[in-house]
């Protein structure tokens, strides 16, 4: 499945049958010996949810939370799992971030975000209090970064022209900086309008994505943090538009896009 181009594999472990996920991930998200994909998702079963959903990069490392991949799992499910009877417009998802609500509106999913964590330390950052617009030294050039979490960690760095930034090689020297102890998402953002932005994502332990729901999310929070934008925009990223909206009544952050199904088969274990 793909959402915006951020695609994934998706299995339904249900059973608790797989083992050495890391290793599987790995393999099967190489586009060269594998199916190929940004992230593995695993649909299990929750005590706490209706679903729980467990998420590789594509180099093995389990994250907290994926905002296009709970909307391609979300679809899966409401397409592959319920019944006609069991089907209803809202489902709830056990993810390492908690747990997360989803609903269907027309063709597109809405995903309650939850509130964007702010607190360096909590994001985690090793800077205390509020990450706004703050220096940090990569290499030849001094960014300043916005840093939230939603679910995960982001550095959102406001860029003139994204289209042109070299990506390739400031992403991942800021993902791996020893600011960020788990290391970080990053979102280079270029203000169109107070409505709208452009966005390029290094997601951490892909690369380059086409596309990231909680990096979008971060972005529209940071945008209005730093008084760029409303608290309601569009992100325009390389795969497509998602809307987000940081509402002021609940202090939550909702994200809405599609979610395509590409094909699906059947993985010989053995062979993998």
């Amino acid at each position: 499945m793909h959402a915006l181009g951020n695609d994934f594999i998706i299995l339904d472990d249900r059973s608790a049958s797989l083992r050495r996920i890391s290793a599987l991930s790995r393999k099967l998200c190489d586009r060269r010996f594998g199916i190929g994909a940004d992230q593995l998702l695993l649909l299990c079963c929750s005590a706490e949810a209706a679903f729980r959903m467990r998420i590789f990069n594509a180099d093995g490392s389990e994250v907290e939370m994926c905002g296009n991949g709970i909307r391609c799992l979300g679809k899966y499910i409401w397409d592959s799992v319920l019944t006609p009877a069991e089907k209803r417009d809202r489902l709830s998802i056990e993810t390492l971030a908690g747990i997360i609500h989803i609903y269907r509106t027309g063709r597109l999913i809405r995903v309650d975000m939850g509130e964007p964590v702010l607190d360096g330390e909590s994001i985690p950052v090793k800077i205390k209090g509020s990450v706004l617009n703050h220096p940090v030294k990569i290499s030849d050039r001094t960014f300043r970064m916005t840093c939230v979490s939603m679910g995960n960690p982001h550095a959102v760095i406001v860029d003139k022209n994204v289209g042109s930034f070299p990506l390739n090689r400031y992403g991942p020297e800021i993902e791996n900086n020893r600011l960020f102890p788990h290391r970080t998402n990053v979102e280079f953002i270029e203000i169109m309008d107070r409505n709208n932005i452009k966005m390029r994502v290094w997601e951490r332990g892909v690369g380059e994505t086409m596309a990231c729901g909680t990096g979008a999310s971060a972005a529209g929070v940071a945008s209005a943090l730093l008084g760029l934008t409303s608290r309601r925009v569009t992100v325009h990223l390389a795969g497509g538009k998602l809307r987000i909206h940081w509402s002021p009544k609940d202090n939550h952050v909702y994200m809405t896009g599609p979610a395509v199904k590409v094909f699906e088969g059947t993985i010989d274990l053995k062979a993998a």
